[in-house]
């Protein structure tokens, strides 16, 4: 049997066949008005992770889209793929968060629907957490990363948000904005419990709350390539994401991140679909 017809078998019976065991990996998409790429997507994130020979689920977390991402996905009627709706937009961060806490996987990765970091980059963050590692990072900053497209505007902010966050939150990871990060299922439930920001800015404040409850966290290098139609305005998040780095130090100091018990976080977020559905 070929490689591609091995692939296209594993592809169609994660497609097609329930998993009859808590998968090993999750992966959770944030989307937002995504009709036009939600798809191609969700196509080479399974095609990828299928023939990694694992057990693994895909969660697409919607927030509130008014277009027909929805309706996409939902057609689809994948037998591994989940799609958890919200009423309204409220934020990235809290898509985020949604999808983290419904994921069963030993591992969480989660990445944007553009696929500006290509799926292919989850082994590269896979393999530290053998290594035991807690959280890992995908970063445009380390080196041995491989940037295109980004534009000065975007480079000149990131790199001055970058001085913020070291000297003033204690947090050594260079990029805390890639839409590419890997957690255990106790790091993931643990942050994302405690997690407040709704906003961009959500990537920092688990990084803060990484290093505040002691987990260990690594960065590793990727390819990221700024995807076309990007709805991000580079000048306008750079503004939230400083006016929530108030708000996270506020939220700090007043007490307002208390870690809960890792194990009733995971039993409060748990859906019918942790029950094996194989006899």
């Amino acid at each position: 049997m070929s490689e591609d017809s091995s692939a296209y078998r594993a592809y169609r019976k994660w497609v097609t066949e329930p998993l009859c065991a808590k998968p090993v990996v999750s992966v959770v998409i944030p989307a937002y008005n995504e009709e036009w790429r939600i798809l191609p997507t969700i196509g080479a994130i399974a095609t990828h992770m299928s023939a990694r020979s694992e057990p693994w689920e895909l969660i697409v977390s919607d927030d509130g889209s008014t277009d027909t991402t929805v309706a996409l996905v939902e057609d689809l009627r994948f037998a591994n793929l989940t799609l958890v709706v919200a009423e309204k937009n409220t934020g990235k961060g809290d898509a985020v968060r949604r999808g983290m806490l419904a994921a069963r996987g030993e591992v969480v990765l989660f990445a944007d629907a553009d696929q500006s970091t290509p799926i292919e980059q989850f082994d590269r963050l896979y393999s530290l957490i053998d290594e035991g590692f807690d959280v890992v990072v995908g970063s445009r900053a380390a080196k041995g990363a491989a940037v295109s497209g980004k534009s000065l505007t975007r480079r000149v902010l990131s790199k001055s948000l970058r001085v913020v966050v070291s000297r003033g939150f204690g947090v050594t990871v260079s990029d805390t904005q890639c839409g590419f990060k890997l957690f255990t299922a106790d790091a993931a439930s643990t942050l994302f419990t405690m997690q407040i920001v709704d906003g961009f800015s959500f990537d920092l404040e688990i990084l803060y709350l990484a290093n505040k409850v002691g987990y260990r966290a690594a960065e590793v290098p990727v390819e990221w390539i700024d995807a076309p139609g990007s709805t991000v305005e580079a000048a306008k998040v750079s503004m939230q994401f400083l006016r929530d780095l108030i708000r996270i130090r506020r939220y700090d100091l007043s007490g307002r991140y208390t870690r809960p018990d890792s194990s009733l976080a995971r039993a409060a977020t748990s859906t019918p679909n942790d029950k094996e559905t194989c006899p």
